[in-house]
């Protein structure tokens, strides 16, 4: 689109900034250089073998490394993004927030041997719901930058008991104990695969998807998100 057709639009239909609400120069997407500087970066993929997302998997699940992007705190920049996601359904969003990891954590090698994308899945009554899957739009994202396959099809949730957000760290791990199912174990064997989710508080949810990924034989995993709550 031509830029004279760009300010137009902008001018009867201004574009706003979602964690903010500031209205958005013709040279920014989604969130305000402002608001973008604000944002609390983790810093994890500089050492993602040894780091707090890493260790939340440690004894647990199986990891070759783990990092998020950004620290998820209720309330701030990143949070407002999520729930612009999840909740208000900006798919367009997701996927520039999937580039947006990529982009910064490709220079450090993070997917280095990585074979795979795969999104952490919702249940099907919830994605009929919801209308999509916030963890595959965050993959596509990323996948748009990295080049890598998306596995969005080899394992599957079958169980969907209530939202994680309000549970304590036991109620997370109960709520989705054999939540997950491996469909496709064949397909994956021997791969190093990236499982990705949108937000990893205690782990639990990745830890339960991961389990059943790593049943296939010769599986190797990372994680990555978007938001990593701090304890």
């Amino acid at each position: 689109m031509s830029s004279w057709l760009h300010a137009l639009f902008d001018l009867l239909a201004p574009r706003r900034c979602v964690a903010c609400g500031q209205r958005l120069t013709q040279a920014e997407s989604f969130l305000c250089s402002s608001c973008l500087l604000q944002m609390p970066l983790t810093h994890f993929v500089e050492d993602a073998y040894d780091n707090a997302m890493a260790r939340a998997f440690w004894l647990r699940l199986p990891i070759e490394r783990a990092a998020a992007l950004f620290y998820y705190e209720p309330g701030n920049e990143v949070a407002q993004l999520v729930k612009d996601i999840k909740y208000r359904g900006n798919r367009e969003l997701g996927i520039y927030a999937g580039r947006m990891l990529a982009e910064t954590f490709a220079p450090y090698g993070f997917f280095d041997g990585i074979d795979g994308l795969v999104p952490v899945p919702l249940a099907r009554k919830r994605e009929r719901e919801r209308g999509f899957n916030q963890s595959d739009l965050i993959v596509r994202g990323m996948a748009s930058v990295v080049g890598l396959p998306v596995m969005d099809d080899v394992v599957a949730r079958i169980v969907y008991q209530q939202s994680q957000t309000h549970l304590s760290y036991v109620e997370r791990n109960d709520n989705v104990e054999g939540a997950f199912r491996l469909m496709d174990g064949a397909r994956i064997a021997g791969l190093h695969l990236l499982l990705v989710d949108d937000v990893v508080t205690t782990g639990a949810t990745c830890i339960a998807c991961g389990q059943e990924l790593v049943k296939a034989e010769g599986v190797k995993l990372s994680v990555a998100s978007l938001g990593f709550t701090r304890r």
